[in-house]
């Protein structure tokens, strides 16, 4: 009688063999919260020795993990929030997923809405708006529409790599500008640089600010937690191109993780300015529903011997728990270790000369569509 299947040490039952997952940040798929049934990746149980059965070879090894782009079938563009904490009323996500695959992405949990895991699924099942642009004009063209700072970047990144070849977000900066209308994004992208031609003219106009995410200058560390985001040089030189462009630029150092990044706070700051960024923010690592699995079990892998201390550092700062939702505390933490991180932040700002200056965007461009070119020829 054949053996039961068995499983390596430490090896669960939802984790996806490694060489699969080369270049991904989750190393689970575990099933969506909302599930009635829950789904296990088997990729690592068998214990072929054991079973009695002979090695895989070459040929029998499953593919690795493929990026997989689908069209969303969203009939909405914009997303208003009256969240008190958020510097934005409303916001535009190209894309659902994110391949940039970035272990602590608060967004991840956002995917199992849509039926999928906020693991591997989230960073290799990339739903796509490729009508974004004719969405958005048809929103900008309402009547009852009140023209607002739009924010991109706040869930998922609108430069993540998928976005080289479709050019959503490139044809959504296309439909602000004509339209006059004042548009903030955040990305940890180079490839932001590719729509300098439409940015420096919406910053003449005072349309527009970039920030960059900078999480460390650590390389090694941000291949590993960020896996297919721009490495942290491509990142200060993306703020270097934009600021010489005259495009105001600013830096996030986010997620602040402590015990891990924590440490290079004043470092980043310093190399941002250096480039030409002139604002700076950040925030506290958030990990909500399944993103505090993900990112415990990221941690046993890639830095053991910090793991617990990482954790407790978390705990510290979000009143003993893995995760605050609370509105105000969720972005900065609470507790002396959050408020050192804080203060740290606020004293390297103004020693190097951060948010000295930051005018407001300017609504009284805009013009629904078509508006602008009809008053022309009038």
């Amino acid at each position: 009688m054949a053996k039961s299947p068995v499983t390596r040490p430490h090896e669960p039952f939802n984790t996806v063999v490694a060489d699969r997952r080369r270049g991904r940040g989750a190393a689970q798929n575990t099933s969506g919260r909302f599930e009635s049934e829950q789904r296990v990746t088997q990729d690592r149980t068998w214990n072929y020795a054991d079973c009695g059965w002979p090695e895989p070879t070459g040929d029998d090894e499953p593919p690795p993990l493929a990026t997989t782009v689908t069209v969303d079938a969203t009939r909405t563009i914009l997303a208003r929030n009256n969240s008190p904490d958020l510097g934005f009323e409303q916001s535009i996500n190209p894309y659902r997923g994110c391949e940039h695959g970035c272990i602590y992405c608060f967004a991840r949990p956002s995917h199992e809405y849509l039926g999928f895991s906020a693991g591997l699924d989230f960073e290799t099942k990339i739903l796509a708006k490729p009508e974004a642009a004719e969405l958005l004009r048809a929103e900008l063209s309402k009547r009852s529409y009140r023209c607002r700072v739009i924010a991109m970047g706040t869930n998922t990144d609108p430069y993540q790599p998928v976005e080289r070849k479709l050019g959503i977000t490139r044809s959504i900066l296309e439909v602000l500008s004509e339209c006059g209308h004042p548009v903030g994004i955040v990305t940890k992208s180079h490839l932001v640089t590719r729509d300098i031609d439409i940015l420096a003219g919406m910053a003449e106009r005072n349309l527009v600010r970039v920030n960059l995410s900078v999480t460390t200058l650590d390389r090694a560390l941000a291949r590993r937690m960020e896996p297919r985001a721009a490495t942290p040089p491509k990142r200060i030189e993306a703020i270097r191109l934009l600021a010489e462009a005259g495009i105001p630029t600013g830096v996030m150092v986010a997620p602040v993780i402590p015990g891990l990044n924590d440490a290079e706070i004043e470092a980043i700051l310093e190399a941002a300015y250096a480039a030409g960024a002139r604002s700076a923010a950040k925030t506290l690592v958030r990990l909500p529903f399944g993103v505090k699995d993900l990112f415990q079990a990221w941690l046993a892998e890639h830095a053991p011997g910090r793991a617990d201390r990482v954790m407790s550092l978390i705990r510290q700062s979000r009143d003993g728990r893995d995760n605050d939702p609370q509105f105000f505390s969720r972005m900065t933490g609470s507790g002396p270790y959050a408020a050192m991180l804080d203060q740290r932040f606020k004293a390297a700002c103004r020693r190097i000369g951060f948010n000295q200056h930051r005018a407001e965007l300017d609504h009284s461009q805009f013009r629904a569509p078509g508006e602008s070119r009809q008053l022309a020829f009038l």
